[in-house]
């Protein structure tokens, strides 16, 4: 196993992270300098500045229904930020986000390879939200965000989007960009009032209750991780 695999698979970091401590000569095998590219055998012994670290945890990947207020942050002094919502003993870290108003489904793992294989805007992965806006929406909107709406200087991608009644619809989106439904909404002259993350893939919300959690299923995580 090459060592940067071997060091994401701990869990202290991602690989891409990993080449940077070695390329800075923080790593060591067997008390030997490593190098990029170093391989890992059983037995070997690899520490990071000194300390050794340990076998491979076991990979985590976890659904939960963020609230409205709570903050997709790893950083502890932050107030209602999500590690403290799930509690869990782990160290784990969000893939993505939703901003503290929105709601609905978020997924975190340890495994920090997965996070730009999800993020990366290229693969196409989609993501369903629920958008309930503050008066009737005309189907001149509705098509019109379906087309793409020009913010922050740049057109959204084409998504699909639907009508629910007369004030909400659903969207579905191969992109992320900053407040990207809320700004879409603005920009048509609508403020989106509630904001709901029902689907990310091939993971669906269901029935989970606001601030609950579960671990991914083995089909789910069948077509959630690369092949």
């Amino acid at each position: 196993m090459r060592l940067n695999k071997y060091i994401s698979e701990t869990g202290v970091c991602s690989r891409r992270e990993a080449d940077k401590w070695i390329d800075a000569g923080r790593v060591t095998c067997n008390g030997q300098l490593a190098a990029l590219g170093t391989r890992i055998a059983d037995g070997d012994e690899v520490c990071i500045d000194g300390k050794p670290i340990g076998a491979k945890k076991k990979q985590i990947y976890i659904a939960l229904n963020k609230p409205v207020g709570v903050t997709c942050t790893t950083e502890a002094h932050i107030e209602d930020n999500i590690i403290d919502l799930i509690g869990h003993p782990e160290r784990i870290f969000p893939i993505g986000r939703l901003d503290k108003d929105s709601e609905g489904l978020i997924l975190l793992t340890n495994n920090g390879d997965i996070v730009n294989e999800i993020l990366r805007s290229e693969n196409n992965h989609e993501k369903e939200y629920i958008v309930t806006v503050d008066r009737p929406i005309t189907d001149l909107s509705l098509k019109m965000m379906a087309s793409g709406v020009k913010i922050m200087g740049e057109l959204t991608k084409p998504c699909q989007v639907s009508r629910i009644d007369q004030q909400s619809f659903r969207m579905i989106l191969t992109q992320g960009l900053n407040r990207q439904i809320r700004r879409m909404c603005s920009a048509l002259g609508y403020k989106a009032q509630r904001l709901q993350r029902v689907r990310i893939m091939n993971i669906h919300l269901g029935t989970l209750s606001s601030g609950g959690w579960r671990h991914l299923t083995d089909p789910e995580l069948a077509g959630l991780l690369p092949r």
